[in-house]
């Protein structure tokens, strides 16, 4: 058992290493990080402080600041729409997925373009060109969790 909570404090004290950073434009230095994702939270710049939560994602939801609370509630997600708050109805739908571009409201039309993400960088419109890069990310990150940095 003590070998046990020895090899699980030693993984955890590594997480921070594995998280996401979302760094400005084309950059990949570390003093270009504007937020950090740990698979649950994203934080201001490259910290993973309690202090520095922007929100919390539970996989449905997106959270402002480091609460669940449901007034709290940004946005719902049900993989391929992004719904203002804990809302579900058409009405309420601000951003459309496809898997590869976000669309706004519930629009699919080439006019209504976004975002586009390639699987690294995340460009203004339907652009692929270096110029038009807003974030660079070194691993993954929720398309809900994208909308928010739109």
């Amino acid at each position: 058992m003590k070998r046990f909570l020895l090899l699980l404090i030693a993984l955890l004290s590594f997480l921070p290493l594995w998280a996401t950073r979302i760094y400005k434009g084309n950059s990949v230095y570390t003093s270009d990080v504007l937020y950090t994702w740990d698979g649950r939270r994203l934080y201001r710049g490259n910290s993973t402080y309690s202090s520095d939560i922007l929100c919390v994602w539970d996989a449905k939801h997106v959270y402002q600041g480091s609460t669940t609370y449901v007034s709290n509630i940004l946005c719902t997600w049900d993989g391929k729409y992004v719904y203002r708050g804990n809302s579900t109805y058409t009405s309420d739908i601000m951003v459309t997925w496809d898997g590869k571009r976000f669309y706004r409201g519930k629009s699919t039309y080439t006019s209504d373009i976004l975002a586009t993400y390639d699987g690294r960088h995340l460009y203004r419109g339907n652009s692929t060109y270096t110029s038009d890069i807003l974030y660079t990310l070194d691993g993954p990150l929720p398309p809900a969790i994208m909308v928010m940095l739109l």
